[in-house]
């Protein structure tokens, strides 16, 4: 059930029609039914796996609560993070692991590990990080273990954001689930806007590129260099619309119920630096890692090469989270190296620097066009199909003009005209330091844009595009 079908509006709307007509003591329990009834429409089979989670978690949480001695609490939060890492990594990563070592065993052994025929549960990655995360607070005693066994599969299941995040936490999120929910007008206005702004990011500009990505990353060395540049362009700013737009209509849908959902991305293409672009990119999950693997780890407290060294750490698992394919943990690796090179070359950057206010502006925007340029070459590696398919990639930008220069102008143009509005709206956002910043325009200026928008949507939307490129993780 995609955010961007009838099935889903139809769905919506008698779920929001029966919610607000619940008292509220029922709607958690109403809110879990059509969760679960919203994600077993992918495959029933992924319920039992979600269900036996949110029950591994949440007596875990009790007895981590409850136990008095130190052995006890480590014991009962072992059993959490073995169960969700076990499952994570057998649905996801089993066969990966399996082809990877049979290369070698059949090499030195004579013997393969056998292949599974594994139905990868839709957002497995989403919810295991956000479940596990409940019980490590627990640990932590950040957050008091629920007693509501319901309130904690609302809290792992909810439907607005389950598939693709963004990945709450408890502390945020439950007190939301336990306490009494209003749907004000100033929340139902912003939801409108966020699944209206999510739409056009979806079915405009995403849907739109992927014919532009697809023809260049599906027959790599086909394409003239000037396409392949086109093809690597289009998925940046697709996999951006894509994933900003579920988080949006996410976000959106979750206000009309009373929710507040954590923001996911700021302007992430607007960033200067690696550091810059993980507090803007992905948000939810980057705070997850830093929370609970970087700082653990030690952080930056051991020195330089320790520091590199839980920065790598942490950046490949990051990639190795997103799929089980060695192109992501190429992605991880090389934004490693990159935060890496940032950290070593700062107070050498910091000293160059410009002074004048011009000078600063003309720098930070030198800044942005370089990492901009940095983050498609990740981006190559993270939709290419194989590592060898991004050498080819890479050599083709190299290629001359294949002499229909006048198509690929023509869609140089169409892309352009597509993120004009994507564009100028990060732009006004950024300017004002304030996401919400639409919202404290005049009300004609207001709808003019929502009118705008919705044309879009109307006039250019694709309505038979693909699911979520992050449904797949």
């Amino acid at each position: 059930m995609l955010f961007n079908s009838f099935e889903f509006l139809v769905f919506f709307v008698l779920v929001f029609a029966i919610y607000i007509a619940l008292q509220r003591r029922w709607q958690n329990v109403f809110l879990l039914a059509a969760s679960y009834t919203f994600y077993g429409a992918w495959d029933p089979r992924f319920l039992a796996l979600i269900a036996a989670s949110t029950v591994i978690d949440y007596v875990c949480g009790l007895q981590i609560g409850r136990a008095t001695k130190e052995p006890q609490r480590r014991l009962f939060l072992g059993l959490s993070v073995c169960a969700n890492l076990g499952a994570l990594a057998f649905f996801k990563y089993y066969n990966f692991f399996a082809a990877s070592f049979a290369e070698l065993c059949t090499t030195w052994v004579g013997w393969a590990p056998p292949y599974l025929d594994i139905v990868l549960p839709v957002g497995i990655s989403f919810y295991t990080f956000q479940t596990m995360s409940y019980t490590i607070d627990v640990y932590r005693r950040e957050v008091s273990p629920t007693r509501s066994l319901t309130d904690l599969a609302l809290y792992v299941a909810f439907f607005p954001q389950l598939v693709a995040g963004p990945i709450e936490r408890a502390k945020s999120f439950l007190p939301q689930i336990q306490n009494e929910r209003r749907i004000t007008y100033d929340g139902f206005n912003q939801g409108c806007w966020l699944i209206l702004f999510g739409l056009f990011k979806k079915v405009v500009i995403a849907d739109n590129l992927a014919p532009l990505a697809d023809a260049a990353f599906d027959q790599p060395g086909s394409t003239s260099g000037l396409q392949t540049m086109l093809g690597i362009y289009a998925f940046a700013f697709q996999i951006y619309g894509d994933f900003s737009g579920y988080t949006d209509i996410a976000r959106g849908t979750s206000k009309l119920l009373g929710f507040d959902l954590r923001v996911n991305f700021r302007a992430p293409y607007f960033a200067v630096n690696p550091s810059d672009f993980w507090k803007r990119w992905h948000i939810s999950l980057s705070s997850w890692l830093r929370d609970y693997l970087y700082i653990p780890l030690g952080g930056s407290r051991g020195g330089r090469w320790t520091t590199y060294r839980n920065l790598s750490i942490t950046m490949l698992l990051g990639g190795l989270w997103h799929g089980a394919a060695w192109t992501f943990v190429a992605w991880g690796a090389f934004h490693a190296f990159l935060l890496v090179a940032h950290r070593s070359l700062t107070p050498s950057l910091s000293r160059i620097a410009p002074q004048s206010a011009y000078g600063q502006r003309l720098w930070t925007f030198v800044r942005v066009v370089c990492f901009f340029h940095l983050t498609c070459v990740g981006w190559t590696l993270f939709r290419a199909r194989s590592l060898a398919d991004v050498g080819t990639l890479l050599r083709s930008v190299l290629e001359p003009a294949s002499g229909n220069e006048s198509l690929l102008y023509a869609q140089l143009l169409w892309m352009v005209a597509l993120l004009l509005p994507l564009v100028w709206l990060n732009l006004k956002q950024e300017s004002a330091n304030d996401l919400a910043v639409v919202h404290r325009w005049r009300a004609p200026v207001r709808f003019t844009l929502f009118m705008l928008l919705w044309s879009g949507i109307v006039l250019c939307g694709v309505t038979d595009g693909d699911e979520f490129l992050y449904f797949q993780f």
